[in-house]
């Protein structure tokens, strides 16, 4: 049994191992050599092995028996897969949360797509953003949709496997620019109107669109597991899902930074 101290230390590396996987920090595939992760999570070999063995019944890490662990690599079809449950998760529980929220909870949501509509107005206007606070607001939207649904299993459920496809997100660094933001606007008009159904068909729409952009674009190849340092990848203005445009260019969503922040909770946000 671990002391207070040692499980301290423990819960600590496992929250910064688990955000640097679902950050794009350490890479699909990635090799995770003890010795070194010793020195750099602060925690024993034997606890890091312990730490390994959850990640990987979280679909994060892989065990290869005396090979050691390693990331999970990214791949289309679990990609599609994760989406897929993605779905199915948060569109019953907006169907819950849209019956029995409050204006408290409206309140929640509009607070929530206010701050993720101001970062992505500085996208399309060209200005650099950090991708985890990017993605955070992101978080806090979709999360706010859901609040009232009443089922604290269903939460959990849904925040594990927003952090899968989160992941795939951060290593793919994809913004659709106009596209998605408009989508969160609709989002927002569904929520408030208490149109659940109309909401699952944006939903839909929403993460169905953000599939088929990162794969037409080959963003998962294998220099993708680099992390996300590299640009936001724009859309084109005849790609699926992507507004109308009449009268001027579309503009390129701006380069999105990696940061160096480690987030402190679990489940990744």
């Amino acid at each position: 049994m671990q002391d207070a101290g040692e499980g301290s230390v423990a819960e600590l590396a496992y929250r910064r191992i688990r955000a640097d996987i679902v950050f794009g920090r350490l890479a699909p595939g990635q090799k995770l050599g003890l010795d070194r992760m010793r020195e750099t999570y602060g925690a024993s070999v034997s606890t890091l092995r312990e730490l390994l063995s959850r990640l990987a019944s979280e679909a994060l890490i892989t065990a290869e028996g005396q090979r050691g662990f390693e990331v999970a690599p990214v791949s289309p079809d679990d990609f599609r897969e994760v989406t897929e449950l993605r779905l199915l998760l948060e569109a019953h529980a907006m169907e819950g949360s849209f019956a029995a929220g409050g204006l408290d909870w409206e309140g929640g949501v509009v607070a929530a797509h206010h701050k993720l509509d101001r970062i992505e107005r500085r996208l399309l206007a060209g200005e650099a953003a950090d991708a985890e606070l990017w993605k955070r607001y992101d978080w806090e939207f979709h999360r706010a949709l859901i609040a009232a649904c009443g089922s604290k299993v269903l939460l959990e459920a849904h925040a594990a496997i927003y952090d899968r496809y989160l992941r795939y997100q951060m290593v793919a660094v994809v913004f659709r620019g106009a596209a998605a933001a408009e989508e969160h606007r609709r989002l927002l008009e569904c929520a408030l109107a208490r149109d659940s159904a109309a909401g699952r068909q944006v939903l839909t729409e929403h993460l169905n669109n953000c599939v088929e952009h990162v794969l037409r674009t080959d963003a998962l190849s294998p220099r993708a597991g680099a992390g996300p340092a590299r640009a936001a990848r724009p859309v084109a203005d005849d790609a699926p899902g992507a507004p109308r445009r009449r009268g001027r260019p579309p503009r390129v969503p701006a380069p999105i930074k990696p940061s160096g922040k480690q987030p402190g909770k679990q489940p990744v946000k």
